[in-house]
């Protein structure tokens, strides 16, 4: 198998580090690694494979200068808005973890599990883009639905990790539950988040928009749609839970034929890196804390609607690092590799 040079820019932070294990783990095959970060982070050392590497400085000539063919992007919108570019027009298949190319409609946005053929277009501009964290997991649990009843309106609240807000996001629930303890929660300081995160769930993730939607809530809105290739209606409502990671969430489903639950179980059973964990009178289904460094997604409490025949309630959870960016950035690059070789 041939084997490539990858970069990873934004090496040091939270997604980027999930994207070396998960590269590890899957036996990704790397000729070069470069890793890359701000200039700040530039001379730290990332470890990929037992060996140490030391973190490089973005720059809009590394591309070229390393020859770098696949280039794993997490590093925030503006920096993969700027720098892309500099690593497609160097030769490199850009697979960005941002927002920033996601609704572009010259780039394929793009889940494994759900539209792979779309990878194709990836040479127009040279740029793959990575949905959404909750946006994943969900479509990832609709595809063999819709495939087998016909999707017509999805229903979702999230409750969503503080790691969706990255490190220091983290760091900011930690500290606040220390400060709880030590009975000095009012001082305690609040930054990334508009209200305090620990003991509390905040129903505000990104801003709100003029429809009374945040952004984070119209991305499941629009990249569902363009992810499935399907005007689903969908309503979402996006929810932050003092969780350091795994996003979970409560989703209707509104099919065009009729469904039971036991039908709905044998669809997701045979769907791809879905796990079904549905023995709710034995306690059983998934939760943050089962799902943590896995790259399956996970269903449960799936249960027919008590009014309608064509409705389904059920309960997806991923690890919002893995499933929701690193996992899927990875097996991006992986179906591309297959496809290349084609």
């Amino acid at each position: 198998m041939k084997r490539y040079n990858v970069a990873v820019v934004g090496a040091t932070g939270a997604v980027g580090e999930e994207m070396l294990r998960v590269m590890e783990e899957v036996d990704f095959p790397v000729a070069k690694l470069v890793p890359l970060a701000s200039r700040r982070s530039a001379g730290n050392s990332v470890e990929f494979k037992g060996k140490e590497y030391t973190v490089k400085e973005l720059t809009e000539d590394i591309f070229e200068k390393e020859d770098i063919e696949i280039a794993l992007f997490s590093a925030g919108g503006s920096v993969s808005a700027h720098y892309a570019p500099y690593a497609a027009e160097a030769g490199a298949v850009v697979i960005d973890n941002t927002s920033h190319f996601r609704m572009d409609p010259e780039v394929p946005l793009v889940v494994p599990e759900v539209n792979p053929e779309d990878i194709v277009a990836w040479k127009t501009k040279g740029i793959i883009a990575n949905p959404n964290c909750s946006t994943i997991q969900m479509v990832q649990a609709l595809k063999p639905l819709d495939d087998a009843f016909g999707v017509k309106r999805v229903d979702v609240a999230t409750y969503q990790a503080t790691s969706g807000a990255g490190k220091s996001a983290m760091d900011e629930l930690v500290n606040q539950m220390k400060d709880f303890f030590n009975f000095k929660l009012d001082e305690s300081e609040k930054k990334k988040f508009p209200h305090q995160i620990a003991l509390n769930v905040i129903p505000q993730i990104d801003k709100f928009l003029d429809n009374g939607y945040t952004k984070e809530e119209m991305k499941m809105v629009n990249e569902t749609k363009k992810i499935m290739h399907k005007n689903i209606e969908v309503s979402a409502t996006c929810v932050r839970v003092p969780v350091l990671r795994g996003h979970s969430e409560a989703v209707t489903v509104w099919f065009e034929k009729d469904i039971t639950p036991e039908a709905a179980r044998e669809a997701l059973y045979n769907g791809k890196n879905i796990v079904v964990m549905d023995e709710p009178q034995k306690s059983v289904y998934p939760m943050p804390i089962t799902v943590v460094e896995k790259n399956e997604t996970f269903v449960g409490r799936i249960r027919k609607d008590i009014y309608r025949d064509n409705v389904l309630h059920m309960w997806v959870v991923a690890d919002n690092l893995r499933v929701g960016a690193a996992t899927n950035a990875v097996r991006i690059a992986l179906k591309w590799i297959e496809m290349e070789g084609e």
